[in-house]
Formats: structure tokens, C-alpha cells, sequence
């Protein structure tokens, strides 16, 4: 092997970085003393004597007669703290059977009422819509998110540790599903909306008489205008329920809820690998129980997720691990509650482990049992035990079983706990952690976790850990995090991108708001650091990024960053069929930009650019997209993203094509269309779905998949049509 540059073996380095975030520690607890507290709103629900019909018309329903409305809505943009330029009331009741909501959104001209999309759960970031979050448990930091816009699209969520942030910690799953219902009309004097939130699909504390953390908002989006019903600052969105409101007064009836979710599926398959034409019929079904109020036993036996849309295709141009995100459905109901490490990074249990294999096979699941929910005051508990089946040539036989403990505290702390267990395949892996969350003021967090794993034939240099520190104000934003991963560290049932390592990253944001005057809305220069070292002190890989990002009123956007990179490569690896990268370390500059139009127009517009070195030669990205949008039915986009790589080893094109075409009947009726090719594999895959949702993502759905892969199967493309039909069944 090569020798290495001496220059790049620098420990006392990574020393002076771990003082330097010591001191970033230091400066967030005491920088957050200063930080006030926006005063929260409160609200009162009133007990209806009827049940409001829920047709989206409010003054006409005699059932909300006596109900004062919530009518003081504060901006966030693009005035902060400024009141909101339309009249927004929000009426709150309740019957023995369920939380109504109800939203009268005043516009003073409803022909610029902006509708994007007319699926379940599309984006409401730039669209006219109204939001509400619920903190049923009141504890100022996991909850529920309920949204609509003008044509009635259901949007839910789950959020976690208050969710996302400017530092993109994950903690928000639009992928929770549940039982309700809302209509909307448009009107002359705007648009108007009600929500039918059962109890039954909400979980709760045993008192019979309640309070309630709650939050609205409200986007009108021809003026780019956010507003919030409990005042916020402006780096902070719905999620932050550490500052919402509250609401009094509901009285919720004991709980007992049990659905069973059976379904039905047909698959027919050929081509690709195959020998001939394969059919196949199977029968499955989701089990929910509510033990308690606030804890739910879920079950379920053969499971399958043929309706989940296909995986993204990625190209790999470094030496690490890509990562897939988890898109099957029963794996990401509570799934923050398991989640412990950094996303993408570092996850110590990661459910695509289970029933997925290496190369995204399906590995069929025989069952598998969850408890979830809460405990007691402020301890949330999850417990997962789940069995796959052994394929020939893939995957043995193999037993799962997770356990986690979350004790929440004061002041949007927590403590807790992790084990996972994978028995099966010849040998068994366990993984255990211990993780917390220290809220400093309204604006500091520090968190970290260690972690240990056990592995047959595995004994030194099993460990991992991270600290991390996050200040974040409407002005300035700063984080930092210290994390370091044994070369025995082998968690099994979770992701590692990469191993034997010790890491730094820092972040610096500095945040102004343009005049009134100005077009522009804000002006975002930051400046980051990533650095990785192995346990030698070798400096393995560093990214040195200097970027002035500029936000318009209009939505548009511009970042242009100055980039200077390093790569220390410590054994060759093959970047490309032919194209080896060589021991060395590898020094370089590179221009970034990307820039992007009003996302909520008709026609927009996106294109990203880097072009500077790369592992001694020089590589030059492009990656345009184009979106195009007919009222809120149909929606198309298309994006390249192309790679010229010139290398002392040779030269090499890598291209990526996604087109995404979507149509809705309804809201509840949908086609989408997945259409991607990766020109370096010479695969071309297609993924075309029909959904006729009846409630929480439960309906039929009509699914074709073809993959022409030229290397595995030349000549031969690989098709399946899928019919599945699943519905919930109210048992209790």
C-alpha cells in the first residue's frame, strides 16, 4: 500500500476541535439565559349538544352556535410578529365521541385562494392550508398533526421531541396514518373547513377532564404569509410544542378501541430472473388494541407492502454506505419513538433491517407483535418482536425484538433507553444504548447516546457515542457534535455509513430579515465543517462549506457556496466499471449553487451545479428540474442529475433521470406514475400506482412494476401487477 502524507495525521487536531465544542457548549447555556418566552395562548372546548355535520360549512351548522371563536393570529413571515392579513376563526368542541374543529379562513379576495395538490398528505407548505397540532398528553414535546387545505385533502402526522429543525434532526413522520375525517368549501368570503378528530383515533391520560397542548396555523400563500394562533418565533414552525397553546376543558370518555385490518392480494410476475409466469394469491392482516388510553398493542401476521412506492435509485461515488429511508407503513407508525443516534448516520435500530434484504429483496414477514404508547407520567414505552422467513441464497430465518424506555422531564428533556435483538442465521447480535435530550432555555439542546454492541467473534472496539449541542435564535444558529464509532461496532439491526471513525461537525447561521420594502425575504450566510478520523488520527474526510443563501418573498430561492473538501482514500476501490480511485490524499476546491423558482407557480423551476476537484481530477454536476402543475389535480416533475467525472484513472458519465407524474380524481383517489433510469447500470424502472383511499391510507390499490435491467436480465425486463385491497373493521 501506498505510504501516507504525514500532514494528514493530526490527533492533537481533533482534540482542539472537542475544546472548541466544549466552549460552543458553553456559550449555548449561557446565551439561552437571555432567551424570553413568547407568552402561550389559551382556549377553551365547549361540549356541543350535537355533532356538527361535517361538510366544511360552519355558519349554516346550528351545532357550533355558542361557540366563541379563536381569532388572534400572529405572522411569522414575512412581518414577523406583525397580526395576519386575513381574519382566520377556530371553533373547538366536543361530543362523547370525538374533538371537532372547525376553521373559517376569511380572504378579502378568493380568487387568489392557492390550491397545489389534491392528495392525501401532499405537502401544505405552498398551498393556502390550515394546520393543527395536539399535545394530548401535555408534554411540551411529542404530539399529532392534522391538516387540510381548500379542496380537503387529509394530511396527518406524528411528531416527536418537537420535531425538525434548522439542523435537520428528523422527529416529524408523515407516514403516521389515522381514522378521521374533514371537508372544505370555498366561498365568497374565503374558504371554510371542519374536522371530525374520534377519540378513538387520539390517545390520552385517564383524567376525564382535560387540557390539551394545541397550535394553529395558517397559510395564505399568494403572500407567502405563515401565521400561528400561540405566537412563535420565527425560527421555530408548528412542531414547537414547547410554545403552544393550550385548551381546556375537553372530557374524554374511557377507551377501548380494537380494529382488525384485513387484506387481500393477487400478484402475477415474469420475466427478469424468473423461468416463467409466477401467480400468487395472500391473505394478511394488521391487528390495533387500546390496553390503555395511552398505550396500544398492534399485531400483525404476514404482512406485506406491496402498495409502498419504490425505493429512489442512488449512484454511489464515494466508499460509504447509501441510505434508504423506511417507507413501509407499519414500521413508521411511532417510529420516532425507537429511533436513537444521528439520521443517516448513525441509527442503532433500523426497521429496513427486517424484511428487506441486502440488495432490496423482499424477505416475507410472518408477524410481529408492538406496544406502544405511554406509561405513567411521561414514560413512553416500545416494544417490537417481529419474524421474517428464510430465502434461499438471501436471508435465514431470523428473530427481532426491540425494547425502548423514554422518560420525558422538565423543560423539553428526556432520558432513556435501547436494546435490540436479532437472533437467526448462525449467529445473534444485540445492541444496547442509553440516550437523553437536556433542553436549555426556549433555545439549547444538547443530546447525545452510547452504545454497545454484542457479535459473535467480536470482542474490542464494540462501542459508539455522540454529544451534541444545538442555539438556536431568530438571529443566529449554531450546533456542534462529537461522535465517535469503534471498528467492532456492529449494530445489526441498524445503519452505519461508515466505521472506525471519530467526527466533528460544526455549524454556524446567521439569519436577517429584509426591509419591508424589499422583495427579498431573508438573507441566510453559514458556514459548516464536517471532519471524520480514524482511530490512528488519520484525517479520512473533511468538508470545509461557506455558503450565502437568499430567500424571496415569492418562495424563490438562491444558496452559492464555496466548498474545499478533502479525501484521505487508504485502500483503492473501483468508483465506476473500470475507474479505479488510488491510495492518496486528495486535496480539493469546488463552486456549489443552486437555485430554484416560486415552488407554487404553474412552471417552476430548479437547478443545482458543482464543479471543482474530485480524487485528483475534476468532476462537474448538474441537476435541473422542472415542475409543472394544472390546478391541484395534476402534478409533473422532472429532474437529471448528471455527473462528468474525469479521474487519473479514466473518464466516466453518471445520469440519473426521475419523472413523477401525478393525478387526482378526489382527494381520496389518485394516479401516480415513478418513472427512473440510472444510464450507468443501464436500468430503467417503472412503478405505477391507483389508490382509492377509504380511510388512514386503508382502500384498494392497482400496482404495476416493470425494472428493464440490461446487466442481470438483458433482453428479459422483470414484470408484476399487484391487486391488494385492505379496509379497517371497527370490532370495539
Amino acid at each position: 500500500m501506498a505510504s501516507l502524507t504525514p500532514s494528514v495525521r493530526h490527533p492533537e487536531v481533533v482534540l482542539r476541535i472537542r475544546y472548541s465544542l466544549v466552549s460552543l457548549y458553553v456559550a449555548i447555556s449561557l446565551a439561552v439565559v437571555s432567551g424570553t418566552a413568547t407568552a402561550a395562548s389559551e382556549a377553551l372546548a365547549v361540549r356541543l349538544g350535537t355533532a356538527p355535520t361535517i361538510d366544511g360549512r360552519i355558519t349554516d351548522d346550528a351545532a357550533w352556535r355558542g361557540v366563541r371563536p379563536e381569532t388572534e393570529f400572529t405572522q411569522v413571515r414575512p412581518e414577523e410578529g406583525k397580526p395576519a392579513s386575513q381574519k382566520t376563526e377556530v371553533f373547538i368542541g366536543f361530543t362523547d365521541h370525538a374533538l371537532y374543529i372547525g376553521v373559517i379562513c376569511h380572504d378579502d379576495n378568493p380568487e387568489g385562494i392557492l390550491v397545489t395538490n389534491a392528495r392525501r398528505d401532499s405537502s401544505l407548505s405552498d398551498t393556502d392550508g390550515f394546520l393543527v397540532v395536539i399535545d394530548s398528553f401535555l408534554s411540551r414535546q411529542n404530539g399529532v398533526v392534522f391538516g387540510t387545505n381548500p379542496v380537503g385533502i387529509e394530511f396527518d402526522g406524528q411528531v416527536t421531541a418537537e420535531g425538525a429543525n434548522r439542523f435537520g434532526q428528523d422527529g416529524f413522520d408523515l407516514n403516521w396514518d389515522t381514522t378521521w375525517t374533514v371537508k372544505s368549501e370555498i366561498n365568497e368570503s374565503g374558504w371554510s373547513a371542519e374536522m371530525e378528530l374520534p377519540f378513538t383515533s387520539l390517545r390520552y391520560s385517564s383524567d376525564e377532564i382535560q387540557s390539551w397542548g394545541i397550535n394553529f396555523q395558517r397559510n395564505i400563500r399568494r403572500n407567502n404569509e405563515r401565521v400561528f394562533w400561540s405566537p412563535l418565533p420565527r425560527q421555530f414552525g408548528l412542531n414547537r410544542l414547547s410554545m403552544a397553546g393550550t385548551v381546556t376543558g375537553i372530557e374524554v370518555p374511557p377507551q377501548r378501541n380494537l380494529e382488525l385490518t384485513p387484506y387481500v392480494l393477487a400478484r402475477t410476475s415474469r420475466g427478469g430472473t424468473l423461468p416463467g409466469r409466477q401467480t400468487d394469491e395472500e391473505f394478511g392482516f394488521d391487528l390495533k388494541y387500546s390496553l390503555t388510553p395511552s398505550l396500544t398493542l398492534d399485531a400483525t401476521y404476514n404482512t406485506d407492502f406491496a402498495q409502498v412506492e419504490v425505493d429512489n435509485l442512488q449512484v454511489n461515488l464515494n466508499r460509504f454506505s447509501l441510505f434508504f429511508p423506511e417507507k413501509r407503513p407499519f414500521f413508521l407508525e411511532n417510529a420516532g419513538q425507537f429511533s436513537v443516534g444521528a439520521p443517516g448516520e448513525v441509527e442503532l435500530f433500523f426497521s429496513r433491517r427486517i424484511g428487506i434484504g441486502p440488495a432490496g429483496e423482499q424477505i416475507p414477514i410472518d408477524g410481529g407483535l408492538r406496544l406502544s404508547g405511554k406509561v405513567g407520567n411521561g414514560t413512553n414505552l416500545g416494544l417490537l418482536a417481529m419474524r421474517s422467513e428464510a430465502v434461499t441464497g438471501i436471508a435465514s430465518e431470523n428473530d427481532f425484538a426491540v425494547v425502548r424506555l423514554n422518560q420525558e422531564v422538565a423543560r423539553r428533556s428526556a432520558v432513556g433507553m435501547l436494546f435490540v435483538n436479532r437472533d437467526g442465521g448462525g449467529t445473534d447480535n444485540q445492541t444496547f444504548a442509553v440516550d437523553g435530550r437536556w433542553g436549555i432555555g426556549d433555545r439549547g439542546t444538547v443530546s447525545g447516546f452510547v452504545a454497545k454492541t454484542s457479535t459473535d467473534g467480536i470482542d474490542d472496539d464494540d462501542h459508539a457515542f455522540r454529544l451534541a449541542g444545538s442555539y438556536d435564535s431568530d438571529t443566529w444558529s449554531y450546533s456542534g457534535s462529537y461522535s465517535q464509532v469503534g471498528a467492532g461496532f456492529n449494530p445489526e439491526v441498524g445503519f452505519l455509513r461508515r466505521k472506525d471513525y471519530e467526527a466533528v461537525r460544526l455549524f454556524v447561521l446567521r439569519s436577517v430579515r429584509a426591509s419591508r420594502e424589499s422583495g427579498v425575504l431573508e438573507y441566510r450566510p453559514h458556514a459548516s465543517f464536517t471532519g471524520h478520523w480514524n482511530k490512528d488520527g488519520f484525517f479520512e474526510s473533511g468538508l470545509l462549506h461557506i455558503d450565502s443563501s437568499i430567500e424571496w418573498k415569492s418562495g424563490a430561492q438562491l444558496h452559492t457556496a464555496w466548498n474545499i473538501t478533502h479525501e484521505g482514500v487508504v485502500a483503492p476501490f473501483e468508483i465506476s466499471d473500470g475507474v479505479t480511485v488510488h491510495v492518496d490524499d486528495y486535496r480539493h476546491n469546488e463552486f456549489s449553487m443552486f437555485s430554484g423558482t416560486d415552488q407554487s407557480a404553474a412552471l417552476s423551476f430548479g437547478l443545482g451545479v458543482q464543479a471543482g476537484g474530485f480524487f485528483g481530477g475534476d468532476r462537474l454536476a448538474l441537476s435541473p428540474s422542472v415542475t409543472y402543475r394544472w390546478h391541484e389535480r395534476f402534478n409533473a416533475s422532472l429532474s437529471w442529475n448528471h455527473n462528468d467525472i474525469d479521474l487519473p484513472g479514466g473518464e466516466f458519465d453518471v445520469a440519473l433521470t426521475r419523472l413523477r407524474l401525478s393525478y387526482s380524481f378526489s382527494p381520496k383517489m389518485s394516479v401516480q406514475m415513478l418513472v427512473q433510469h440510472n444510464d450507468r447500470d443501464d436500468l430503467l424502472a417503472t412503478n405505477l400506482r391507483f389508490t382509492w383511499i377509504q380511510t388512514a391510507n386503508t382502500g384498494l390499490y392497482v400496482v404495476y412494476n416493470e425494472v428493464d435491467d440490461d446487466r442481470a436480465a438483458p433482453g428479459r425486463p422483470r414484470r408484476e401487477f399487484i391487486l391488494k385491497y385492505n379496509h379497517i373493521l371497527r370490532l370495539i
